[in-house]
């Protein structure tokens, strides 16, 4: 054990040691955000605090949660963040804090029961829909035997992200859900179970590290999930209002009902299941009689909002809530059952049927709170809430201090839409005296440590069309092509939409096809991102087109990016069912949809997708922007105040030199 100190060590004392620990520089705005971090901790009180790229958050939240010696949760949005966390900065900075704190320090990172492998299900002798998917296609076979090899080994985490990368549906034939665990009391396999033990764990760490999506299903549903904390931290917070939306956000799909059903019959068959089963094949025919009522194409990737629930749609929701609830009464009243496996079964089977069930009667309770569409693209029913500011204000904000962190928070200078969005304002019920008040926060901009000004360059042309929605326009790939054609490569292009990416890609592909020196990496749907990074940072002289999952998230310092152009602002699609309702609310409350919803949608993720650029002090380059409305429209100047401070050109002759002299510094 560690000595403890003989006095007691200022926040400035401890951060050194981190950054010395890490081999890094003190930085001005770290400090300064260690030291808000640190005060928000001990006098109760939220903080939102926007930290510039090249900052170092992870160190100016990590070093006052430790120096507490109080259990802080850690919620991230991406996988990146938090690998990062427990694969680089806490095993770096945790032996040498906890000499100088003088106790040890413990750290764990937790997920939802679905992300580990379930021995259970594994090792069964019952037959299961799920596995017999397996068998009847061989390569899902020959990855399920993988998978199974990997689980065998001694020491793994039983991690998805630490497994082979598998078929989803593989790792679904291996996994449960929490409604269709049985539990390690009960389960034979508790002693050794991959969660259980992921979960021990956090729960006597100093330090848990989780995703955004588990924490707010813990909130939103009020069930304890996660460890009992002092604090919560949410890094990329511009992205929890959003992840929280989607983690609550009900789904049904005839495979879905379908699936629970041949579960119900074969754990018990009878008149109850055959009653759900029937139910369940009635809705898979309404869902498709509606889809071609509504004439809703399979390749629109959002479908329209539904006001009414069809009568077809309607009626074979409440035939499977009704038949569903039959079902499950009877499993209940069945208490004979006493073997490992068929205890396990009955879990899956009553986790399946509950979550039909639940979902169809969320569906037809639907009321003017609530967000209702269909999708097309994988026939489903989707329901979620209108906002989700008020239920993270009562369930979160009230509870524990809130440490909000992002490089970008700010929409035009300002901190009102994420405090909004997130709860913090408008206020909307007074809060006891033995609770946190949602409106006790501090928000600051601690900056970044770039030079913006002299480090990057903004491109914002004027002579480009307005984008239309065909597409990106031949002048605009044209133009898009002479800047990567200066910048020898070197070039991330980010899109808004799938469209645009192919046809860039089958531009570039004719345009660049003299430069093999160039490598034209193109995102495809599926792709793991994390692959198509690292085979862009690799070559130099590549270029990575790709659309959204992209826009954020990317660190490639150096080189390999020396060029990031933006086909238009991302606005939320029209036809979004969850933010045109939000925006349509608005509107007939007096103000503007599009201003107060769309246009901060926008701001952060252009801010994101800009931010790119500049990842170390050595880097230079370019981002342009190849949207005029940018410059042509009022609420431009909102967009532009929302981003770094580059210095700003509509002068392509300018921006081509630079890129071309940038190219050869590399060479």
């Amino acid at each position: 054990m560690s000595k403890k100190p003989t006095k007691p060590l200022s926040v400035s004392d401890v951060l050194d040691v981190a950054v010395d620990a890490i081999g890094g520089k003190p930085r001005s705005g770290q400090l300064e955000m260690a030291q808000e971090v640190f005060n928000a901790l001990e006098k109760r009180n939220h903080l939102i605090v926007q930290a510039g790229t090249g900052t170092g958050k992870s160190l100016a939240y990590l070093v006052p949660s430790l120096m507490r010696n109080k259990p802080v949760l850690i919620a991230t949005a991406t996988l990146a963040l938090q690998r990062q966390l427990v694969e680089r900065d806490l095993p770096k900075v945790v032996p040498s804090l906890a000499q100088a704190l003088g106790r040890e320090i413990s750290y764990a990172v937790y997920k939802g029961k679905g992300n580990y492998l379930c021995l259970q299900k594994m090792n069964t002798s019952l037959p299961d829909p799920d596995g017999d998917l397996l068998l009847e296609i061989g390569t899902l076979s020959a990855e399920a035997k993988k998978l199974r090899e990997w689980a065998e080994t001694p020491g793994v985490s039983g991690d998805k992200d630490d497994a082979p990368v598998v078929d989803r549906r593989v790792w679904a034939a291996h996994s449960v859900s929490g409604r269709e665990c049985i539990g390690a009391e009960v389960c034979v396999f508790g002693d050794k179970c991959f969660s259980e033990k992921a979960k021990q764990k956090a729960g006597t760490a100093d330090i848990v590290v989780t995703n955004h999506t588990l924490l707010a299903i813990e909130i939103v549903d009020k069930h304890p999930i996660l460890p009992d904390r002092d604090a919560i931290i949410l890094d990329e917070g511009h992205e929890f209002a959003d992840r929280t939306t989607q983690a609550v956000t009900e789904e049904l799909t005839a495979n879905m009902a379908n699936r629970a059903a041949a579960m119900a019959r074969r754990h018990t068959p009878g008149v109850e299941s055959d009653k759900l089963t029937d139910a369940c094949n009635n809705l898979a025919d309404a869902i498709e009689d509606f889809q071609i009522m509504a004439k809703v194409s399979d390749d629109d990737s959002v479908g329209g909002r539904i006001e009414e629930l069809p009568t077809m749609v309607f009626h074979s929701l409440t035939a499977i809530r009704e038949s569903a609830y039959n079902y499950l009464a009877l499993l209940a009243s069945d208490n004979e059952a006493t073997d490992g496996d068929l205890l396990a079964e009955r879990a899956r089977v009553k986790g399946a049927v509950t979550e039909v069930h639940t979902t169809a009667g969320k569906l037809l309770k639907a009321g003017e709170k609530d967000v209702m569409w269909f999708d097309p693209a994988v026939g489903a029913l989707r329901l979620a809430p209108l906002s989700v500011s008020q239920v993270l204000r009562s369930n979160m904000l009230t509870q524990t201090p809130v440490i909000v962190t992002s490089a970008t928070l700010t929409v035009g200078g300002g901190f009102d839409a994420i405090a909004n969005a997130i709860g913090f304002l408008p206020k909307i019920e007074e809060s006891s005296s033995e609770q946190i008040d949602p409106e006790n926060f501090i928000a600051l901009d601690v900056g970044s440590p770039f030079d913006f000004a002299t480090q990057g360059m903004l491109y914002l042309p004027t002579s480009l069309p307005e984008p239309g929605r065909d597409g990106p326009s031949s002048e605009l790939l044209n133009e898009l092509a002479d800047l990567i054609e200066a910048a020898g490569g070197r070039t991330l292009a980010l899109f808004s939409s799938w469209r645009g990416v192919e046809a860039a890609d089958a531009y570039l592909r004719k345009y660049l096809a003299e430069r093999k020196d160039i490598k034209i990496i193109t995102q495809r749907k599926g792709d793991s991102v994390g692959v198509l990074v690292d085979q862009f940072a690799s070559d130099h002289k590549s270029i990575l087109i790709g659309t959204i999952s992209l826009w954020q998230g990317v660190d490639v310092p150096g080189a390999s990016c020396s060029l990031v152009v933006i086909d238009r602002i991302p606005f939320p699609r029209p036809d979004d069912p969850v933010m045109s309702a939000r925006a349509a609310k608005v509107d007939a409350a007096g103000g503007s949809g599009f201003m107060q919803v769309s246009v901060p949608k926008a701001a952060l993720l252009l801010a994101q997708g800009a931010g790119r650029l500049i990842r170390s002090m050595e880097d230079k380059g370019v981002v342009a922007i190849l949207d005029t409305r940018i410059t042509s429209k009022r609420y431009g100047s909102v967009l532009l105040r929302s981003m770094p401070p580059f210095w700003r050109t509509n002068d392509k002759a300018i921006v081509l030199d630079s890129l071309k002299r940038l190219n050869q510094s590399f060479n």
